[in-house]
């Protein structure tokens, strides 16, 4: 399935919108998890690739000791220009490049960790053996990808609400991209294909998804991701009626005031 660009493109109010809601919203649980698996990998050098806006580089500042070094990168400038002016609690190697083509000499890191990015690569094998390049010999690719729409509540309610308001076109960007690429199997051959030798090891972990409100789910959906760009193509003016359209379908779902629906997510690690 072809991706169109503008699902990796993440610009003007996105960045501040996606971390002040989004953020809290569905990665946080994730982030943590997936700091904690690298910490107990005892790396001395770490690469995060698509580190968007930083929430998985500021818990693995926190888990890891001061020893280790930690680069972060995103292929969006604006992206890490958020992260970099939220911080971390210890210094950060803040660097833009693409994970396709990573500025880095070969076995470099002793693990590549990415979370929810390797979706937006174009071509995932490529990217996956970038960064078996940069791994050292022993090096861990660790990553996570979310599962199957339906195993996630809130997107699935947007994606269906967004559907009945664009009948003719309606947006795909929820289940064509970040839920798209949740199948073990492809996931297991693009890795192959690489030239990870190992099998990986794959984790299905449920966490709960949980907003103040439904307005605030439904604009950090639609208003602090790539969605917003399919919204906006299809009218101009349409943001706001698209947002309070989805907020409804959450109401209807979830009930009114704070609410929180499942979500869902692959783990996945291979040795180099």
């Amino acid at each position: 399935m072809d991706t169109p660009s503008s699902d990796a493109t993440f610009a003007g109010s996105i960045p501040e919108l996606y971390d002040s809601l989004l953020v809290p919203l569905i990665f946080e649980p994730y982030a943590a998890d997936l700091a904690r698996r690298v910490a107990a990998l005892n790396p001395s050098r770490v690469l995060e690739t698509a580190a968007g806006t930083g929430v998985v580089t500021r818990a693995m500042a926190r888990a890891l000791p001061a020893s280790a070094d930690l680069v972060a990168t995103d292929l969006n400038q604006a992206m890490l220009d958020r992260a970099a002016a939220v911080g971390a609690s210890r210094p950060v190697q803040w660097q833009q490049a693409d994970a396709m083509r990573l500025p880095f000499d070969d076995a470099s890191f002793d693990v590549v960790a990415c979370q929810f990015g390797v979706m937006f690569f174009p071509e995932k094998a490529h990217a996956f053996a970038e960064a078996r390049r940069v791994l050292r010999h022993g090096g861990v690719l660790l990553f996570n990808v979310w599962d199957r729409l339906e195993e996630n509540e809130f997107a699935h309610t947007v994606t269906t609400a967004l559907a009945g308001l664009f009948p003719a076109d309606p947006p795909q960007f929820m289940r064509r991209t970040p839920h798209g690429y949740c199948d073990r199997e492809l996931i297991a051959r693009d890795l192959a294909i690489a030239g990870f030798r190992a099998a990986p090891r794959f984790e299905t972990l449920a966490a709960r998804s949980r907003a103040a409100s439904v307005r605030e789910a439904a604009t950090a959906y639609c208003q602090g991701t790539p969605l917003r760009n399919e919204i906006e193509a299809r009218s101009p003016t349409g943001l706001a009626e698209a947002t309070a359209v989805c907020a409804a379908a959450l109401t209807e779902r979830f009930g009114q005031g704070a609410v929180e629906g499942r979500i869902q997510a692959h783990i996945v690690s291979v040795q180099n």
